[in-house]
């Protein structure tokens, strides 16, 4: 499963980009990069944009000026499904898993975003299981019967079921107790390692901030800080993950 893609290839790059709700500026000339096999980690307070930066990522919200490309791509013009289809995974803040479908039924949904079709084929491959190994138990019990954290790995496996490139993730550990914290970041962290995925995700804890390569601070809807997360400084995180 592993991509064996060029470290220096940039799986997501944004240039200047510039988002409105109405005539309201929400995103002002952003520019971020995710290279192929890496984690990277958008921080901010609440209300700065960083999930509407996602939602322009994803063709959720539509932008006004600037560039997104996609594994060297354009994907200005391309629909969230088409987005999909071309290998961006996507968990939105609030799971969004079916609760009066199955775990098995949920999983299933994922293969709608196969770029080369569901081919017949209703497996789960095992590594779903190794990443997220409550969920093998599960699978005839309805989403809506999950806990928070076991939704949220459902979430994050129904998106991984759509063998997707880029994974990008809305703040996956919110309102989830914190042992199953350490189990969904244990996850993801291993889903970089194993399968050279790359993901961008947007979090406040600060334990799994430290679990990416590289981390974007934002601010009033514009990226003010960036580098290395071995490189956080105290000051950084007081300004832009203090509660």
């Amino acid at each position: 499963m592993n991509l064996a893609l060029s470290p220096s290839l940039l799986m997501l790059q944004i240039s200047d980009l510039n988002v409105y709700y109405g005539e309201s500026h929400i995103l002002r000339n952003v520019d971020l990069n995710v290279p192929a096999g890496q984690m990277v980690c958008l921080i901010g307070r609440n209300g700065v944009g960083k999930t509407t930066l996602l939602k322009a990522i994803m063709g959720l919200l539509k932008a006004r000026t600037g560039a997104i490309a996609f594994a060297g791509e354009s994907i200005a013009n391309k629909s969230p499904d088409q987005r999909a289809r071309m290998g961006i995974g996507y968990v939105p803040q609030g799971r969004e898993i079916i609760p009066r479908l199955t775990v098995k039924e949920n999983l299933w949904l994922g293969l709608e975003a196969r770029r080369s079709g569901r081919n017949g084929k209703m497996e789960i491959p095992d590594e779903i299981f190794a990443l997220f190994p409550v969920l093998k138990s599960m699978l005839s019990r309805m989403g809506g019967d999950l806990s928070g954290g076991q939704q949220q790995q459902l979430a994050i496996a129904r998106a991984l079921m759509g063998k997707p490139r880029l994974l990008v993730l809305d703040e996956p550990t919110e309102g989830i107790q914190p042992s199953i914290i350490l189990e969904i970041e244990a996850a993801v962290r291993g889903i970089v390692e194993s399968t050279g995925i790359s993901v961008l995700l947007v979090e406040q804890h600060l334990h799994f901030v430290r679990q990416a390569d590289k981390y974007y601070a934002m601010q009033k809807g514009g990226i003010v800080a960036s580098g290395s997360t071995s490189e956080l400084s105290q000051d950084v995180i007081q300004k832009f993950l203090a509660v």
